[in-house]
């Protein structure tokens, strides 16, 4: 399969033109993925534009890519959006990377009450920073056409009043529904969130706040996965489902 990259300014390229990859995208091809030219490529620019091509020059510094198509894929209808609590160690970045492959639309950073792990002030913004370079490569990775947003670090609060416009699945192992059992409609008008637990789990409170707001508690068969297993495996669910896969 050919190699993919990202180039931002890319969406009015026409078959024919020549589009450029510069900076650490361009060293990123001539450097450690040893592109050469005439090798077919594609380019997007995360935002469903396609472009097919072969490279035309190559510098440690700029990459040339002669358009040969060109396409654009929808923005899916029904968006699958991971809340995922912040988590100890890179578990959270697990999930975030695995997400993101698996199909994901959307993740916000959830500050959850018994999430090890705080964003505060400055870290908040790096944290948010390091999770779109994850997303963004994982995109590349996964040859998506649209790239995966990270939200702004939301408290329970604020993940809450996202519900109202969302249909809001929990994953919580005691509970009794089966996501493989949920019915999820692909032409529905509001996004389908996934809401996942750190380490020590969902607290009670929160719990009561989610369900509260509209939320199902859903789980994931009879087993008990980590943090950073259990958005994924929910994607997959639901991209199933969705009629995605």
């Amino acid at each position: 399969m050919a190699l993919h990259f990202l180039v931002e300014a890319c969406s009015a390229a026409a078959v024919g033109d020549t589009v450029s990859l510069s900076g650490a995208e361009a060293k990123h091809a001539a450097v450690v993925r040893r592109v050469r030219v005439g090798e077919s490529v594609t380019v997007g620019d995360g935002s469903g534009v396609w472009l097919e091509g072969t490279v035309a020059d190559v510098s440690a510094s700029r990459v040339d890519v002669t358009i040969t198509a060109q396409s654009a894929a929808p923005a899916p209808k029904v968006r699958l959006v991971l809340v995922q609590a912040l988590a100890k160690g890179d578990r959270d970045e697990l999930a975030v990377q695995t997400s993101c492959e698996l199909g994901v639309d959307e993740i916000v950073p959830w500050q959850a009450s018994r999430s090890v792990s705080r964003w505060e002030g400055a870290k908040a913004n790096k944290g948010r920073e390091r999770w779109a370079t994850i997303v963004r490569e994982a995109a590349k990775q996964a040859h998506r056409p649209w790239v995966p947003s990270v939200s702004e670090a939301s408290s329970t609060a604020q993940v809450i009043a996202r519900a109202a416009g969302a249909r809001m699945l929990v994953l919580d192992p005691t509970a009794t529904a089966k996501l493989s059992d949920v019915a999820v409609d692909a032409e529905a008008d509001h996004d389908v969130m996934l809401v996942v637990g750190p380490e020590g789990g969902i607290s009670p409170e929160e719990l009561e706040k989610f369900e509260a707001a509209g939320a199902e508690r859903v789980r994931l068969g009879d087993t008990v996965l980590r943090t950073s297993t259990a958005g994924p495996a929910a994607i997959s669910v639901l991209s199933v489902a969705l009629g995605r896969w």
